[in-house]
């Protein structure tokens, strides 16, 4: 029997601290089968509407992201922390847990009208896919849509990006 991308998601009980269930993607990626049908998954959600270019947050953004435009004849765009990138660019600032985090874009990487595909390996919370798809729009770039490997429904996230359209091949019920 063939296996399932749930499959190859290892959960380590209690990381980082006691309650939580961590879902580790570098289980995923690490398996030859397991990272193909993470890919071929985003792949399909990707088909399902037209778009010009995949924007990818660092660094797991990167990972499926790349893959996926190459298979389908798109550039990549990634979205890395603040102070990374080598030509002007336009930021976005996020809370976290405990703080702030800020995301940068080339200020030239999308033009208007553009339309984006959004790819990263986990949505949670949502900060980081919601700073990301607001540089996009800051450019003048459209995000017709968001795909992830996983979700973590317990945090709620896709209700923080509401008015995007949220794709995720596996969704767990808990944090």
């Amino acid at each position: 029997m063939a296996k399932k991308l749930e499959d190859y998601v290892v959960t380590i009980p209690d990381f980082p601290e006691p309650g939580i269930q961590f879902r580790d993607i570098t289980s995923v990626i690490q398996d030859p089968d397991g990272l193909k049908l993470a890919v071929d998954g985003l792949v399909e959600i990707a088909r399902e509407v037209d778009f010009d270019l995949v924007v990818g947050p660092e660094s797991r953004g990167f990972i499926f992201g790349v893959p996926v435009a190459y298979l389908l004849g798109k550039g990549f765009i990634p979205v890395r922390k603040k102070g990374k990138l080598p030509r002007e660019t336009v930021s976005q600032k996020y809370d976290l847990e405990y703080g702030q985090a800020e995301v940068e874009i080339h200020k030239d990487a999308i033009q208007p009208g553009q339309k984006v595909l959004l790819v990263d390996d986990l949505i949670a919370t949502g900060g980081s896919a919601e700073a990301a798809a607001n540089l996009v729009e800051k450019l003048g770039g459209e995000v017709v849509r968001m795909a992830f490997v996983m979700e973590l429904a317990g945090l709620d996230g896709r209700r923080k990006l509401g008015k995007y359209d949220v794709k995720s091949l596996i969704c767990y019920p808990g944090k």
